[in-house]
């Protein structure tokens, strides 16, 4: 089996004194993931080029995170932008984050929630509450007024929380000294086992035609066996391969998106591809045996996620004299910076397969080859709850 390790850091800074149809309802965890993806293909759109590497579940726990302190139209906002209803979606956020921190969850998914405040700042203990009581979150003081010191403590909170993936998280220059108030951080851990088993001495280097145009050598995976498959189109009847990889457990996916021709640009796909997608990938996906060749890939990305959110709508947050957080502090705050790091690597680090397993892999036939060999899509998703925990596009692995 070979692992697949991702991780992802979402900072919120939250600083500064005021001067489409599904084919069936969406759960709390799908909702939350919609927007996550929405900001995904807003960001995608503006580096077609480059590695991306983003946790939707990431982005909206932020914001669930902010909501009990929002008031009025910012709290508006956020409502709507999550599609959550507006009397309060926290039995159901509650429930979610409960789901996907069970201890049968540990091995594959480590999720840390901290809000770090200005020592003597006044945080409403109901905006405290809620969070420890939703998202289990970390209250922390510190003092900003010394942003080096500060900037040390929190990264190596996030440096703790995703055993080391990602040390460093913020700057000090991103901390006013005199103005900032408080910083929410949300970061997620994953590793996953493959289901399947991949042999080492299967990877070879193979050609990976780049989102660039060029072609690069490559390690290439590879390995014969069952899996979930099928092919999809967008509205316009652009055509792309679907397939499933499911970790240790079924309890996670990977699913991997791919145009169908090579004329295609992944471009031209993303923005189709929302929870009305996936959801609809289910019907859409046979199994079948393949010999499926896919590259190790590496990538870690820092998005800057104002512009993004502010294209969905959520733009009082950011606005000095807008922003309504009178549930959060009886003194007037904005968001001044929200910014996600993410990391993932898919690479050997493997165990024996089963014997029915190794059956499989061994049977008789002249199976179809898939061969990831160009730029991809892919979804890191919790299958109980429908959560896309990550998502990302490779240009060059």
């Amino acid at each position: 089996m070979w692992r697949c390790s991702l991780l992802c850091m979402l900072l919120l800074l939250n600083v500064g004194v005021q001067e489409g149809a599904l084919s069936q309802a969406p759960t709390y965890g799908e909702r939350g993931s919609d927007l996550g993806l929405q900001v995904f293909q807003q960001v995608a759109c503006t580096k077609p080029q480059e590695n991306i590497v983003l946790s939707p579940h990431g982005v909206a726990s932020i914001l669930g995170m902010l909501l009990p302190g929002a008031h009025g139209e910012t709290r508006r906002q956020i409502l709507t932008a999550l599609r959550y209803k507006k009397n309060g979606p926290y039995k159901m956020l509650k429930k979610l984050h409960k789901t996907l921190t069970t201890r049968s969850n540990q091995e594959l998914v480590l999720i840390a929630n901290a809000l770090f405040s200005q020592r003597g700042f006044p945080v409403e203990e109901s905006f405290m509450a809620a969070n420890k009581a939703n998202f289990q979150c970390e209250n922390r003081t510190v003092d900003f007024s010394e942003p080096h010191a500060a900037a040390d403590l929190i990264n190596g909170w996030v440096n703790n929380k995703t055993k080391g993936h990602i040390p460093s998280l913020i700057k000090a220059d991103m901390l006013d000294p005199a103005l900032t108030r408080l910083v929410a951080v949300n970061s997620i851990y994953f590793k996953g086992m493959w289901k399947s088993r991949f042999q080492p001495e299967n990877t070879k280097m193979r050609t990976f035609n780049g989102g660039d145009g060029n072609a690069y050598k490559v390690p290439m995976m590879s390995q014969l066996s069952v899996y979930h498959i099928g092919q999809a189109s967008t509205p316009q009847g652009l055509k792309y391969k679907v397939v499933e990889l499911p970790y240790h457990s079924n309890t996670a996916s990977m699913l991997i998106i791919m145009p169908s021709e090579e004329e295609t640009p992944l471009s031209e796909v993303i923005p189709h591809i929302g929870i009305a997608a996936i959801q609809s990938w289910a019907t859409l996906m046979h199994q079948r045996k393949v010999r499926l060749l896919i590259p190790k890939f590496t990538a870690e990305a820092e998005v800057d996620l104002e512009a993004p959110l502010s294209a969905l709508g959520l733009t009082d947050m950011f606005a000095d004299g807008k922003a309504d957080f009178r549930h959060l502090s009886s003194e007037p705050v904005y968001v001044s910076k929200s910014l996600q790091k993410a990391k993932i690597e898919v690479n050997e680090d493997g165990t024996k397969a089963s014997a029915a397993t190794t059956a499989i892999l061994l049977a008789r036939s002249s199976p179809p080859w898939v061969i990831v060999d160009r730029p991809f899509l892919f979804f890191v998703r919790h299958n109980p709850t429908g959560t896309i925990l990550f998502a990302g596009q490779i240009n060059q692995p």
